[in-house]
């Protein structure tokens, strides 16, 4: 039996994606942590150190620093490393701008907080709505 979870969260980004979750407890960096040639975060102090982001559902509490970092989420976009979609606990207008102009779907303030979603796990985020589905198969 298949049983499906739906969490509640804010929608900011339309669109909807399913893939495999990448968390972090830290923010992200995008201008000085993210490599968007190679697709990882660059960031050598960073949990997430060198894990690539390409097609995973990227979940982290907020960004930090320069609003270039909208453009580097773009270049994850050109260059076919965007994460599927993302999770804030709390987005910024970096992410959201970013999100936005690279059709990566976002959503933020998830109903429990973000530190439920495990690395590994397999959900869906969907950006019109502003749910995400967890199914238990």
């Amino acid at each position: 039996m298949q049983v499906t979870v739906v969490l509640k969260a804010r929608p900011l980004v339309k669109g909807v994606r399913h893939g495999e979750v990448l968390s972090s407890q830290m923010p992200i960096a995008f201008l000085s942590g993210l490599d968007p040639v190679k697709g990882y975060v660059s960031d050598k102090a960073h949990d997430l150190y060198r894990i690539p982001v390409r097609g995973k559902i990227l979940i982290f509490p907020h960004s930090i620093g320069s609003s270039v970092g909208a453009y580097i989420l773009y270049m994850l976009k050109i260059s076919g490393n965007a994460p599927a979609a993302i999770i804030n606990e709390n987005s910024d207008l970096v992410i959201v701008s970013g999100c936005a102009i690279s059709g990566i779907p976002l959503v933020d303030k998830p109903d429990g907080g973000i530190s439920q979603f495990m690395t590994g796990t397999i959900l869906e985020v969907d950006g019109d709505r502003g749910e995400i589905h967890l199914t238990d198969i």
